[in-house]
C-alpha cells in the first residue's frame, strides 16, 4: 500500500487563462479572517441595536422589551466564543495539536446554542410573569419602533451570519445567524404586543412571547444537531459521495474503496482509499494518489487536503490490511 499526503502539493496552470497554486496560503486562514470580520461586524449592528432598545426601556418600563434587549445583547456577546475561535484556527497546526484547532470552533457553536437556549427560557419566563403579572406599559409607540429596530438589526446580523457561515462552511456561524434570526421574531412579538396593548388586549405580548419562545426551542434543536453532529465527526453523506465520485474520475483509479472525512471547524479532512492496476510500480501509484488529492481539492473548496491510499485492485480497502487473529510475546490472542 503507498501513502500520498498532498496537502503541500503546490502547482500552476496556464490552459484557458486558469492559474493558481494549492498550498501557498493556508486556507483556514483566509476562511479564518472572514469569519472573524463577520462576527466582528455582526457584533458591531446587535451592540448598536441593543443600545437604541435600552434607551426605550428605560423610559417606557417596557418588560417585553427589556427581555428583547436583553436577548440582543446575548446575541452580541455569542461573537466572543466565536471569535476566539476563528483566531485559534489561524494559529495552524502545533507539535500537539497536529491537526490545528479548528475544534474550538465545534466547541463555540456549542456555547452559542446553550446561549440560543438561555434566550428561549428568558422568553419563555417573562412571557409566563407577564400573564401572571401584567404591567401596564407606557410609550407604546416608542416600543413599538423599537421592536421594528431590533427585528431590521436582527434579520440583517442573520443573513449576513447564515451567508457567511455557509461561505466558510462554518456550521457554528450558521448557528449563530439562525440565533440572531430568532431574536429577531421575539423583537416582532414586542412589536406585536404594543399593538395589543394599544388595542385593549393586554395579555397579547405576553401570549405571542410563549409562542416565540416555542420557536426558539426549535431552532435550538435544528441549531444543536448540526453542532453536535459534527463534534461527534458526522458528516453529510453527500459530502462523502461528492468525495468518492471526484476521486473515482482521475484516470487510474479502479475503485474507491473507502472514503472517512471529519469537520474540524470548518475545513473538512478526508481519507481515501483508491485500488491502481497491480502493475504500477510505486512511483505510478504515487502519482495517481497526487492527481486524486489535486481533484478533490479542485472540487471541495472547503477541503483542506486528503491522505489518499493506493492499494492493488484486489486488495482494495482497509479489510485487507487487518492483520488475523495472533499471540506473541505472550501476550493475550488478538488481532489489529
Amino acid at each position: 500500500m503507498t501513502r500520498a499526503h498532498d496537502e503541500e502539493h503546490r502547482h500552476d496552470h496556464g490552459h484557458e487563462g486558469h492559474g493558481h497554486t494549492h498550498g501557498a496560503v493556508d486556507p483556514t486562514i483566509a476562511t479564518s479572517e472572514r469569519g472573524i470580520w463577520a462576527v466582528k461586524w455582526s457584533f458591531v449592528g446587535l451592540f448598536a441595536t441593543a443600545l437604541v432598545q435600552i434607551v426605550v426601556v428605560l423610559l417606557s418600563g417596557s418588560v417585553a422589551l427589556l427581555s428583547d434587549t436583553i436577548h440582543n445583547f446575548g446575541d452580541a456577546a455569542t461573537a466572543i466564543p466565536l471569535g476566539i475561535a476563528f483566531g485559534l484556527a489561524r494559529l495552524g497546526a502545533s507539535r500537539r495539536f497536529t491537526f490545528g484547532y479548528g475544534r474550538v470552533e465545534d466547541l463555540a457553536g456549542v456555547i452559542v446554542v446553550l446561549i440560543i437556549l438561555f434566550s428561549a427560557v428568558v422568553a419563555g419566563y417573562q412571557a409566563i410573569d407577564r400573564l401572571i403579572h401584567p404591567q401596564p406599559v407606557g410609550l407604546l409607540w416608542a416600543v413599538a419602533v423599537a421592536g421594528a429596530v431590533g427585528f431590521v438589526g436582527n434579520e440583517a446580523v442573520a443573513v449576513f451570519r447564515i451567508r457567511v457561515g455557509r461561505e466558510i462552511g462554518s456550521a457554528a456561524l450558521v448557528a449563530d445567524g439562525y440565533h440572531a434570526r430568532t431574536d429577531g421574531w421575539t423583537s416582532l412579538a414586542v412589536l406585536a404586543g404594543a399593538v395589543g396593548v394599544w388595542l385593549g388586549y393586554p395579555l397579547a405580548d405576553p401570549i405571542v412571547g410563549l409562542l416565540i419562545a416555542a420557536a426558539i426551542l426549535v431552532i435550538v434543536w435544528q441549531s444543536g444537531k448540526a453542532v453536535f453532529t459534527r463534534m461527534l465527526d458526522g458528516v453529510e453523506p453527500e459530502v462523502v459521495e461528492e468525495i468518492r465520485h471526484a476521486a473515482s474520475e482521475v484516470p487510474g483509479v479502479e475503485e474507491v474503496s473507502e472514503v472517512r472525512a471529519r469537520w474540524l471547524g470548518h475545513r473538512l479532512h478526508a481519507e481515501v482509499n483508491v485500488a491502481v492496476d497491480p502493475v504500477l510500480d510505486v512511483a505510478e501509484g504515487h502519482a495517481i494518489a497526487r492527481e486524486v488529492n489535486h481533484r478533490l481539492l479542485h472540487h471541495l473548496s472547503y477541503l483542506s487536503g486528503a491522505v489518499v491510499h493506493v492499494d492493488p485492485v484486489e486488495e482494495a480497502g482497509e479489510d485487507h490490511h487487518r492483520i488475523g487473529s495472533h499471540s506473541h510475546d505472550g501476550l493475550p490472542t488478538h488481532s489489529h
